[in-house]
């Protein structure tokens, strides 16, 4: 789907590890935090578009136009994510991931809809993340990607603690038909409109 409106401004992001998906505090205790409006001069009525929460990072969509928000969060478009997981995922782990798994979601147990999965063979080529991930000595990680058509909080992170692989690491790649390609954090790109 192309939405292309000159009124609305649209911005790609590649939201680094330890900023909030929000533009400046609205909270006295958040005032050590990072936040997206230190990476670029958003206009005042920009919105995250299915935000990632602070210890993931990757591709992040910004615009003015709420109707694409809307859009975009309605279950209708694909989102992917490569996870680092702590040890080296086991078939069956990534087949209950594609399934469904049970996680708990405000206060309740709920079972996440089918979706893509599968273990990646090789380790994506991304950008360093500022934190480090804990080494080799404490065991294998092994990474998956998952493509989710619904985005409940921390889903991701709490789909492959079910399956018992913990994620170490999360970092969004894909939205719809936009996805991260080269983009390095931190970048933000002004678009047109939405490729979906």
């Amino acid at each position: 789907m192309a939405i292309n409106k000159t009124k609305h401004r649209h911005f790609i992001i590649y939201k680094p590890y330890g900023y909030l998906s929000q533009f400046k505090s609205h909270d006295s205790k958040q005032q050590s935090k990072k936040f997206l409006g230190s990476l670029f001069d958003f206009p005042e009525n920009a919105m995250a578009i299915g935000r990632l929460d602070e210890k993931s990072e990757g591709l992040l969509l910004v615009t003015t136009d709420g109707k694409m928000s809307d859009f975009v969060n309605s279950q209708k478009v694909e989102k992917e994510y490569y996870a680092q997981v702590d040890g080296d995922i086991s078939a069956e782990a990534v087949k209950s991931l594609g399934l469904g798994v049970e996680i708990g979601f405000n206060g309740k147990k709920y079972k996440t809809k089918p979706c893509k999965a599968f273990k990646l063979n090789e380790i994506p080529e991304l950008p360093k993340r500022s934190q480090k991930i804990r080494d080799a000595r404490h065991g294998p990680t092994s990474w998956v990607s998952i493509t989710l058509n619904e985005g409940k909080f921390r889903q991701v992170r709490k789909m492959t603690s079910a399956v018992g692989f913990p994620t170490l690491r999360l970092v969004r790649i894909r939205v719809g038909g936009i996805a991260l390609g080269s983009m390095q954090v931190g970048d933000v790109v002004a678009v047109d409109g939405f490729e979906l």
